[in-house]
């Protein structure tokens, strides 16, 4: 998956410090992010960006990641570096510069809409001991945007549930998924999404592994489950285009590094989780 980066090491603690000259600089422009397509993607150094307001994101391993002012980014244009859609991430390229990345543009996302406060509409200030948006005048405080949500890999012997997004871009085959609502167990979440999408009833939920998704804010949560009850799929045309039970021998997914729902259905075509 996208975050397993090993042997290198994601240090996500805030401890900001001035940016060193080989320090990489994160420039994005809505759902841009600034780069040089060199043997998969690099991102400007703070030396080749110039001095300028920059914001400590995270660091992997010694190399530090900085959030860098938009304007400029427009000197890099010239030598090289060019913006590009998000889901460039998504492909090739060094690992962890690809979750650096994706990990910048979700704090890029959540400081660009923290500028103000909610409550008072007083400017909003960073804190100097945490990564938190702080009111000077009401004292709200601000932490980075992170919704909890489900994949569900309903299976049935030696089926499982495999479905297709409807409206979206992604075409490919996906397991079911949701958000949790407020108040609700994720276990609940989890009974919640199969009935709504699918309609149908599931039991022996059991927990598989979790993953940051930054492409959407997001905190993946896997689970499997097992049919409980009948197996006609009564579908909710507004979320998808289809669902189907597909036999473990019939799985075409292949493997890639990026998505735990990649990973729970190999896993099942595979016979881990039977």
């Amino acid at each position: 998956m996208i975050q397993e980066i090993a042997p290198k090491h994601y240090d996500n603690a805030y401890h900001p410090r001035p940016p060193r000259e080989q320090d990489h600089m994160l420039f994005y422009d809505g759902g841009r992010i600034l780069v040089k397509k060199e043997d998969g993607i690099r991102y400007p150094t703070f030396a080749e960006s110039g001095a300028g307001e920059s914001i400590y994101l995270f660091t992997i391993d010694e190399e530090g990641f900085y959030l860098g002012d938009r304007p400029l980014a427009e000197g890099l244009l010239e030598k090289g570096y060019a913006f590009e859609n998000i889901s460039i991430l998504r492909r090739g390229g060094a690992k962890y510069l690809r979750f650096a990345g994706v990990t910048g543009w979700q704090l890029y996302n959540w400081y660009e809409s923290r500028k103000f406060c909610g409550r008072c509409s007083a400017p909003m200030v960073q804190d100097e001991k945490e990564r938190m948006m702080r009111c000077p005048e009401c004292g709200l405080m601000e932490f980075p945007k992170i919704c909890p949500a489900v994949i569900i890999g309903v299976t049935d012997g030696s089926r499982i549930l495999m479905s297709k997004y409807a409206g979206r871009e992604y075409k490919a085959y996906a397991l079911l998924a949701g958000f949790a609502e407020i108040g609700e167990p994720i276990e609940d979440t989890v009974r919640r999404e199969v009935m709504e999408e699918v309609g149908l009833q599931v039991k022996n939920i059991t927990y598989y592994k979790s993953q940051p998704w930054s492409f959407s804010d997001t905190l993946l949560l896997g689970f499997f489950c097992e049919l409980d009850g009948e197996d006609k799929i009564r579908l909710d045309e507004k979320e998808l285009a289809l669902a189907e039970w597909v036999e473990r021998k019939d799985i075409t997914v292949e493997p890639d590094d990026l998505s735990l729902t990649n990973e729970m259905m190999l896993a099942f075509k595979n016979g881990d989780r039977v």
